[in-house]
């Protein structure tokens, strides 16, 4: 059955869905997106999202073709149309199109287009009885990893080596310090602590990041915020991942080397239960 998308104004059957060849979404990579969780028919963590998508929109100097409340509106719409109970809900926003240049083209109208996909498994994830494994990958992007742009060409990539490998995932590594997973936070806990990279330029400035840790304090937990190298991830008590379509992931492999015990730790299984809990109540 045919989903119902939404492009520039319209909703259209996804087979009728289409963009211009000179958007510079394709051409160039000048672009931003967000990805929101829904589950209950509701959208989890919606404010964050929305929040963080005006500041990528603002650090590129690029306009929004369409209000907050104007965007809120279609996604609610798309839930609707589409009877998303469990699954997510893609948004782009570009340039718009014009004729191929590197300088920003003057008036052109930006272009929007969001999307559902329908998953099962969100909030009973079997990956979160087992947990992860993950190798570790030289990070290769660009320098400002804190705006949501759709240059994942190398994120892909390195979540291709990872399934060469035969694991789940990959932790991006520069000058011998994790900075994050392909498409999520990534964290470690020790002597119960927990342990994350701080914000700056050098990461994703993760939405679910934000809820986890608060509520990590909440709950009287340890955290600290700072850079960790690859071997302190390896002798690890712990160890877990963050984003919006895995909520709380444990990693129980880094590069070979096992986890602790090689299983799920109390930390990552609490925080995954208080995220499900408090998001749940929140969605909007």
């Amino acid at each position: 059955m045919s989903r119902t998308v939404y492009v520039n104004g319209e909703y259209l059957p996804e087979e009728e869905a289409k963009v211009s060849v000179f958007d510079r979404g394709f051409l160039f990579a000048d672009g931003v997106y967000e990805v929101t969780s829904v589950l209950g028919g509701k959208l989890v963590d919606y404010p964050g999202h929305a929040k963080r998508l005006e500041r990528s929109l603002s650090e590129l100097e690029m306009a929004s073709p369409a209000t907050p409340e104007e965007i809120l509106a279609i996604h609610r719409e798309l839930v609707e149309r589409n009877g998303i109970d469990e699954g997510l809900i893609y948004l782009q926003i570009t340039r718009g199109a014009a004729d191929r240049d590197f300088f920003f083209p003057e008036g052109a109208t930006p272009s929007i287009v969001l999307f559902t996909q329908a998953k099962t498994g969100l909030a009973d994830n079997p990956k979160a009885r087992t947990g992860i494994r993950v190798i570790a990958v030289e990070d290769l992007r660009w320098g400002r990893r804190d705006i949501k742009t759709v240059q994942l060409l190398y994120p892909s990539l390195a979540k291709m080596a990872a399934k060469k490998a035969g694991v789940d995932d990959a932790w991006l590594m520069e000058d011998g310090l994790i900075t994050e997973g392909t498409a999520n936070n990534a964290y470690i806990v020790k002597d119960g602590t927990i342990v994350t990279r701080q914000l700056s330029n050098d990461i994703l400035h993760g939405i679910t990041r934000a809820a986890v840790l608060r509520y990590a304090r909440e709950a009287q937990m340890q955290v600290e915020e700072r850079s960790f190298t690859l071997d302190e991830a390896k002798d690890a008590d712990e160890a877990f991942i963050t984003g919006a379509s895995v909520f709380v992931l444990p990693v129980v492999e880094i590069d070979g080397a096992t986890v602790a015990d090689g299983a799920p730790g109390p930390t990552a299984k609490r925080l995954r239960e208080i995220y499900l809990e408090e998001s749940l109540k929140a969605a909007m």
